[in-house]
């Protein structure tokens, strides 16, 4: 069985943005976005992996946040998705957002031009690979020992893909915030159906699940 390079639970604005301007330490998806709002159709399912109770809601959108890591065996994402700094490592104590229990469980790769020594947090491993969209994935399927590759994000990262044609699936979620200026995945879906099939499949919880697959 091929191993897919899939788009998970990757969350949009209604403008098709998925992340804001200027990131920085105080604001992880940059200027103007308030991921509460972005990711509440996640935050708010039973399986949401930061719950601390027992309430959550079942179906569609606890589907989707369920299946985030069915036959992943390594991630791909970009140097902005893993930190705030920019240009040469200035600061090697910083190990990513997540703490000492990344949510992964799997090899990370993250795309930087400024290699630095690979680190393992619990059972996540991240290494900093200088390389082509191809020659990044050849390294993460290795990894992943027969399993997927999921291409984490964000927005630049996932475009890279795209225009090289590498990215199998994708589920984008589309959320009803509007934020106007930032990275933007897309003017309109549309632009993938050249290259895709495509399911849009509404939510009760107000969000748009797009589902696209290689023709």
């Amino acid at each position: 069985m091929a191993q897919l390079l899939r788009v998970q639970n990757f969350t949009i604005s209604s403008d098709g943005i998925g992340a804001g301007e200027d990131q920085s330490l105080e604001n992880p998806f940059g200027h103007g976005v308030d991921p509460a709002k972005l990711f509440a159709w996640a935050g708010a399912t039973a399986s949401w992996p930061m719950r601390t109770d027992s309430g959550g809601s079942r179906g569609l959108d606890d589907y989707f946040t369920r299946d985030y890591a069915r036959n992943i065996g390594a991630e791909i994402m970009g140097r902005n998705k893993f930190g705030p700094q920019r240009g040469p490592w200035h600061d090697h104590e910083w190990r990513g957002w997540w703490g000492e229990e990344p949510p992964f469980h799997t090899p990370v790769f993250v795309m930087t031009h400024h290699k630095r020594p690979s680190f393992t947090l619990s059972d996540t491993t991240f290494h900093f690979v200088d390389g082509s969209p191809a020659t990044v994935l050849e390294q993460a399927r290795e990894a992943a020992r027969g399993k997927d590759v999921r291409l984490g994000g964000g927005v630049s990262t996932i475009r890279q893909f795209l225009d090289a044609d590498l990215v199998d699936t994708l589920h984008v979620v589309v959320s009803p915030v509007k934020l106007g200026s930032g990275l933007r995945l897309w003017e309109s879906p549309d632009e993938l159906l050249d290259r895709f099939h495509m399911d849009v499949v509404p939510s009760p919880s107000g969000v748009t699940h797009h589902l696209f697959w290689r023709k």
